[in-house]
């Protein structure tokens, strides 16, 4: 497996989120992000939740570099659930 340096390349959101929205899936998730090859350490999360008039809220909060690591939220939904996934790619030290 080939990794690209962290400087040149940076963290690609869009990038995630579009291989997100097409697995809404952890583990399909984190195997589609890996085979991009690029030097991070990946955390997916997601939650699962009943649709209901009440709704959700959730949040969260990153301490580290932003020019080289990131996060995405990618938000679906159906008539009966909502799912919410998270990103966080830290950039690995060679």
């Amino acid at each position: 497996m080939e990794f690209h340096h962290v400087g040149q390349v940076g963290f690609n959101a869009k990038e995630a989120h579009n291989i997100v929205k097409e697995c809404v899936i952890v583990e399909q998730s984190l195997t589609h992000l890996v085979k991009l090859g690029k030097a991070y350490t990946y955390i997916v999360t997601c939650a699962v939740v009943q649709k209901s008039a009440y709704g959700f809220h959730t949040a969260s909060s990153c301490f580290w570099d932003t020019t080289s690591d990131g996060t995405c939220t990618i938000r679906w939904e159906n008539w009966t659930m909502n799912c919410i996934v998270n990103v966080f790619a830290i950039a690995s030290v060679l």
